[in-house]
C-alpha cells in the first residue's frame, strides 16, 4: 500500500528516501498535515487534568487499584478475589512506578525506568552490527522477552514533551536521537485470563504482563550498559510503541488499533530500550493482516463503547487523544477509556474476540494463519465464528479450573 504523500523517492535525500521506502513496507500512509503527540494529550494522562474525561468514575477506576478495603460487586468476575488477582499482577510495575515519585517520575508509565546501574566505562568492540543483533536479541530471549525486533530512532514517533503528574503539565522529553536505535519486545499475555473479559479478573493479564515487561526491560537495559553503551528502558513512556514494533518486523496493524504478531496475534504488551549500540535493523513483515481487517468486524461489532472504527482506513480524528495525519483505523479513545472507567477494570474484549488471538503451538491455528493470509480469507474468518473461539469464559470457571488442576 502506497503512501498518498510520500510519492517517488527521485530527488530526496538520501535519508529522507529511505524513511519513504521504510514508511511503505510498513504500510504507515503519513500526510503532510502529520504533527507529532504529546503524551500530555493521551487519554490516561487526560483523565487527571481535562474535565473532558475526568470524573468521578475515572477517579474511582485509579482508585479500586490501590483502595484495600471497597465495596465489592457480586457481579462475577468483579469479586474480591477478581480485584485481589488484578491488583497484584500490579505489584511489580507499580512498584518500580513508584519509586522516584517525589522527583515527579512515574517509571515506566510517564518517564523511562533509571534502575539501571553504571557501566563500566569502556565499550566491546561491535565489529559487525548484523551480529551484535542476532547477540542482542538472543540474550533478550534469555532474559525473558517472548519477542524481540529491532528498528531505528524516529523522531515522529517520541512524544514531543513528557507528562507531568505532579503538575498536570508538559515536561521535557528525555529520549532523543542520541540514542539511534530501539530494541523492541514483545510479552505474550494469559489467554485463558483474557477469554473472561471484560472482568477484574481478566485485567490480571494486562498487569502480570506488564510486571514481566518491567524486569525484561531493565535487564535488557542493564546488558547492554555492562557492554559500555547507553540504553534507556521504556515502556508506555517517551515514544508510541507500535510504529516502533511494525517497523521492528514484530506484527502489523489491526483494525482495533493494536499490534497483531504471527505468534499471539493481538495478545501482547510492548517495551522498548533506546540505545546507541551499533545494530542492524529488521523489516516490517506482512502475513495478511491488513487485508483480514478490511472484511473482518469482529472487534467493532464486539465492542460496548462502539470505539472501534468498522469503515476504511481514514485521516479523521475523534479527539486530541488521536494522532493526526495519517491514514489508518482510530480507535475513540474517549468512548474506550470512558467504558473502563464505568466498570472499574480495562477492558479487553477486541483482543478476546479477534480472530488472531490463538495458540499457534498447534497445526490447527498454523494452517488457520495461512488461510487467512490468503484469497480464503472470508473462509478462515467463517470457521472462526463458526467454532465459538472468541466467546467469554465465566470468571468462576477460570477459578473452577484451578480447583481442578490443583486438587
Amino acid at each position: 500500500m502506497r503512501s498518498r504523500h510520500m510519492g517517488p523517492d527521485s530527488g530526496r535525500r538520501p535519508e529522507a528516501a529511505s524513511q519513504a521506502a521504510s514508511d511503505r513496507d510498513a504500510c504507515f500512509e503519513v500526510g503532510d498535515d502529520f504533527r507529532r503527540f504529546s503524551q500530555k494529550d493521551d487519554v490516561f494522562c487526560r483523565s487527571f487534568w481535562d474535565p473532558e474525561v475526568r470524573s468521578d468514575r475515572s477517579d474511582m477506576f485509579y482508585e479500586t487499584y490501590r483502595t484495600p478495603r471497597m465495596t465489592w460487586r457480586s457481579a462475577d468476575g468483579f469479586t474480591q478475589r477478581d480485584y485481589a488477582l488484578r491488583n497484584a499482577s500490579w505489584h511489580v510495575t507499580d512498584i518500580f512506578a513508584e519509586l522516584r515519585a517525589d522527583a515527579d517520575r512515574r517509571e515506566g508509565f510517564l518517564d523511562p525506568y533509571t534502575a539501571v546501574r553504571e557501566g563500566p566505562g569502556s565499550a566491546v568492540e561491535v565489529a559487525s552490527p548484523q551480529e551484535m543483533a542476532r547477540e542482542v536479541k538472543h540474550a533478550a530471549r534469555t532474559l525473558g522477552a517472548d519477542l524481540v525486533g529491532i528498528t531505528g530512532y524516529d523522531e515522529r514517533w517520541t512524544y514531543t514533551h513528557a507528562y507531568s503528574r505532579e503538575t498536570e503539565t508538559e515536561k521535557p522529553q528525555e529520549v532523543t536521537g542520541e540514542l539511534e536505535n530501539v530494541v523492541v519486545i514483545a510479552q505474550s499475555m494469559d489467554r485463558e485470563l483474557l477469554r473472561t473479559a471484560p472482568s477484574a479478573l481478566s485485567g490480571a493479564a494486562t498487569g502480570a504482563t506488564y510486571s514481566r515487561d518491567t524486569i525484561v526491560l531493565l535487564a535488557i537495559a542493564q546488558y547492554i550498559t555492562n557492554l559500555g553503551y547507553r540504553a534507556v528502558a521504556s515502556m508506555n513512556d517517551a515514544a508510541l510503541a507500535i510504529p516502533l514494533a511494525i517497523k521492528a518486523g514484530l506484527g502489523e496493524y489491526g483494525r482495533h488499533g493494536l499490534l497483531i504478531t504471527r505468534e499471539f496475534g493481538p495478545r501482547v504488551r510492548l517495551g522498548k530500550v533506546f540505545t546507541d549500540m551499533p545494530l542492524a535493523h529488521d523489516r516490517p513483515v506482512r502475513f495478511g493482516v491488513r487485508e483480514m481487517c478490511e472484511v473482518c468486524r469482529a472487534c467493532t461489532e464486539a465492542c460496548p463503547a462502539r470505539a472501534i472504527a468498522g469503515g476504511e482506513p481514514s485521516t479523521h480524528v475523534h479527539n486530541r487523544s488521536n494522532i493526526q495525519g495519517i491514514r489508518k483505523w482510530t480507535t475513540d479513545a474517549e468512548k474506550c477509556f470512558r467504558f473502563w472507567a464505568n466498570q472499574n477494570t480495562d477492558c479487553a474484549i477486541c483482543v478476546r474476540v479477534c480472530p488472531y488471538n490463538r495458540t499457534y503451538d498447534n497445526w490447527p491455528s498454523r494452517v488457520w494463519r495461512w488461510v487467512s493470509g490468503t484469497r480464503l480469507r472470508r473462509l478462515a474468518l467463517w470457521l472462526d465464528r463458526i467454532s465459538g473461539r472468541g466467546r467469554r469464559l465465566a470468571p468462576r470457571r477460570w477459578w473452577n479450573a484451578a480447583r481442578s488442576r490443583y486438587l
